[in-house]
């Protein structure tokens, strides 16, 4: 079995949506995730939307993500599968992908240092 990280990624929603509909797509992501099972090692966490990135050997420190992102990171998870190929077909039942949004799989490089 290898790790896999889940990165969440949307686009910016154009209108706050209400408690109501917030409660409905949170119970979805939760039955997603149990429905994973021993699959999941961390559930991650949503991530804030401002942030900042620091950049080259002037390490310049800038806003983003930037106006002109069309998709912003929401959140992540750390899951464990066979290979790369099941951790994609797991990402499939993701309610994101509902809405318009994709989950980046990508597996982590363990180093023996």
């Amino acid at each position: 079995m290898s790790d896999f990280l889940y990165i969440y990624r949307m686009t910016p929603a154009a209108e706050k949506p209400s408690p109501e509909v917030m409660q409905q797509r949170m119970q979805k992501w939760m039955k997603w995730m149990n429905s994973l099972g021993q699959h999941v090692k961390e559930r991650g966490h949503p991530l804030e939307a401002p942030g900042k990135v620091v950049r080259g050997a002037q390490k310049t420190v800038t806003d983003g993500p930037f106006a002109e992102t069309k998709d912003v990171v929401g959140g992540f998870s750390l899951i464990e599968a066979k290979d790369l190929a099941e951790a994609a077909e797991l990402s499939k039942g993701c309610p994101i992908l509902e809405g318009g949004g994709s989950v980046e799989v990508r597996a982590i490089m363990h180093m023996n240092v």
